[in-house]
């Protein structure tokens, strides 16, 4: 494959030592793969940030969602060491993958921080409201782990035929959501909480200032004299 045999040519002497007002051009497969790669993290990029505008007027705070996001991080951590396992490369069945997967990822932390954020919102204290929302919602996380990864088992055995190509869609599915869900019910209320603890912080340090300034007297100038 491309991928396997480009890192073998650009190591070669000629290739690292070309001649004056000569260029590598990348065509065919490689030109059509690095356009693709380029509109995934366009798409991918994209949705991010209109997730994390949703979030920050849907909690309104702006740690909270920070933590969303960097359970995304997880995922392809996931997938990754699934495709090493199995040998697949990178692909456009893999990026799709990725794309679910991050949808998937996105949605169980979510179910964690918003049931977290709704019930601090009815006066519950941070530790009791982040372990309800653990026990609470975990069933729903890992019921749709389970059923995804059961969905997309048949994709990854795909080993032969016309649906051999999306084996590697389903090999990222499936590490990709077994690595997260385990990581997301450990980390989210985690990071949570500590954003919640830097929320405060930041909150009592700027009220301070606040009031400071607002009992601050003036340093000149007379004092008004009353009118005759």
């Amino acid at each position: 494959m491309s991928g396997d045999v480009w890192p073998k040519i650009n190591e070669l002497p000629t290739v690292k030592n070309l001649p004056r007002g000569v260029n590598k051009l990348d065509l065919g497969d490689q030109k059509w793969q690095a356009e693709l790669f380029y509109y995934f993290l366009i798409a991918l990029g994209s949705g991010v940030l209109l997730v994390f505008a949703v979030l920050v007027l849907l909690y309104r705070r702006f740690l909270a969602p920070f933590v969303n996001m960097g359970s995304l991080l997880i995922a392809p951590l996931g997938a990754a060491i699934a495709l090493h396992i199995t040998g697949n490369p990178l692909s456009m069945p893999v990026f799709i993958g990725i794309l679910m997967l991050f949808g998937i990822v996105a949605k169980n932390s979510i179910l964690l921080v918003d049931f977290a954020v709704e019930m601090m919102n009815h006066g519950m204290p941070k530790d009791e409201a982040i372990y309800e929302a653990g026990h609470k919602r975990a069933q729903p996380i890992v019921m749709t782990t389970v059923a995804m990864v059961a969905g997309m088992v048949p994709i990854a055995l795909s080993l032969t035929g016309d649906s051999s190509w999306r084996a590697p869609m389903g090999v990222t599915v499936i590490g990709g959501l077994i690595f997260s869900t385990i990581l997301t019910l450990l980390l989210v209320p985690a990071f949570f909480s500590i954003a919640i603890d830097i929320e405060q912080w930041i909150g009592r340090r700027f009220h301070k200032m606040v009031g400071q300034g607002a009992h601050r007297a003036p340093s000149s100038g007379q004092a008004p004299q009353p009118a005759e």
